[in-house]
């Protein structure tokens, strides 16, 4: 005879609904943990997406990802020049929100070469942009049909194709366009700021002492098709040639192109260590405070538990039951409901981590780290309990 499922059986409501609550603490453990991973995950998509060696950005800047960075865009050619180097391409990255259906709509828009790479990685309905101008693939996240069409900066832009799972370090889905339409949005004025500008430098001009009519109207239209430029990315990703040295081309880009070359190493380190470091650090510190809040509960049930069965245990001590008995009785209850709880836990978790508005990434390795825990949790939680019943005198089931 089993007395800790016969026990079980005669509790079995409270045991079944502590188990439960236990499991959707558990699943709430597992969450953040999924969440951890899927910050890491939606940090690097872009990064692992575009396949570069190297990210060239602006000079004493940490990259596009982690400060505002602006460079020519004609450096790929200086950079394509470099030995080592097997191809370069610019990209133009920006956030937008927007109103779309009365809502709020956030998106992460990247602008690349058609002729270069660092595209969509993926299409998984529709095609890739062919034209250069007004085409756009967007994530399967941002719910948007092929041939929609939405309104950026000046013009309209029609969905084209779908990709997969792209989003920005803060996980807002990724669309694509071409980089001279990227350019346009980020950059492009509309006619009345351009208006306001010219006059403005106009004014300046006219202003300044020893400066011909015809010399300040020369001046005005350069200056003016200077400052009206919208050729600037944020960065230009370059591929090694096979057997180029990283560490060599990166010390040629930074010295005769004076350039900051980041490998992607260094990019990685940038992403992860600076961007979700304090958020990795408060979803550890909240896994841990329901662990031990788990634990407690656990301990708290056990006890209660045991405190119900003294005259039981002080029954089986009369009779002659060995002290391993009970001890056994109560340490199978105690991994019993953990091990109900975690599977409970697990289930929940698998039926609703698709809806969370962030990317959850469960690994076995970290399911399998906490179902040890929960285990060791369980074990030291029964002390609690077995102290109480070693405790017990045999002639306690004589009283009243």
């Amino acid at each position: 005879m089993n007395l800790a499922i016969r026990d079980i059986r005669y509790h079995s409501g409270r045991f079944i609904l502590t188990s439960i609550g236990l499991g959707l603490l558990l699943g709430v453990v597992m969450s953040m943990g999924g969440i951890y991973r899927g910050l890491f995950g939606d940090a690097l998509a872009v990064l692992d997406a575009t396949k570069g060696d190297i990210w060239v950005v602006q000079q004493d800047t940490n990259g596009p990802f982690a400060e505002n960075s602006r460079i020519p865009e004609d450096i790929k050619y200086r950079i394509r020049a470099v030995p080592g180097v097997a191809e370069a391409s610019p990209l133009s990255f920006q956030t937008i929100q927007i109103e779309r259906l009365g809502k709020p709509f956030r998106f992460f828009l990247i602008g690349y070469d058609l002729n270069g790479f660092g595209g969509p990685p993926v299409i998984v309905a529709g095609r890739n942009i062919r034209q250069k101008h007004y085409e756009m693939v967007v994530a399967k996240a941002m719910k948007m049909a092929i041939g929609e069409k939405i309104h950026l900066g000046l013009h309209d832009y029609t969905v084209v194709g779908i990709t997969g799972k792209v989003v920005s370090a803060g996980g807002d889905p990724a669309a694509y366009v071409s980089l001279a339409d990227a350019q346009d949005i980020q950059f492009k004025k509309d006619n009345d700021a351009i208006r306001n500008d010219r006059e403005r430098i106009g004014a300046n001009l006219a202003g300044m002492q020893n400066i011909s009519p015809g010399q300040a109207k020369f001046l005005q239209q350069n200056i003016a098709a200077i400052t009206e430029s919208t050729h600037t990315v944020n960065t230009i990703v370059a591929r090694l040639a096979p057997g180029a040295d990283l560490h060599g081309v990166q010390e040629r880009i930074s010295r005769w192109n004076h350039f900051r070359p980041i490998s992607v190493e260094e990019q990685t380190k940038i992403l992860t260590k600076g961007m979700i470091e304090k958020a990795r650090m408060q979803l550890g510190l909240f896994r841990i405070i329901l662990l031990v809040i788990s634990g407690v509960i656990i301990s708290l049930i056990i006890y209660t538990s045991t405190i119900d069965k003294i005259k039981v245990i002080a029954t089986l001590k009369l009779i002659g039951s060995q002290n391993r008995v009970i001890i056994g009785m109560i340490l199978q209850q105690s991994l019993l409901m953990g091990l109900i709880a975690y599977f409970v836990g697990y289930g929940l978790i698998l039926l609703t981590y698709d809806k969370f508005p962030r990317r959850i990434v469960l690994e076995a390795q970290d399911l399998q780290g906490l179902f040890v825990i929960v285990m060791v949790i369980c074990t030291i939680s029964s002390f609690v309990g077995i102290r109480k019943a070693l405790k017990v005198e045999p002639a306690e089931a004589l009283g009243g």
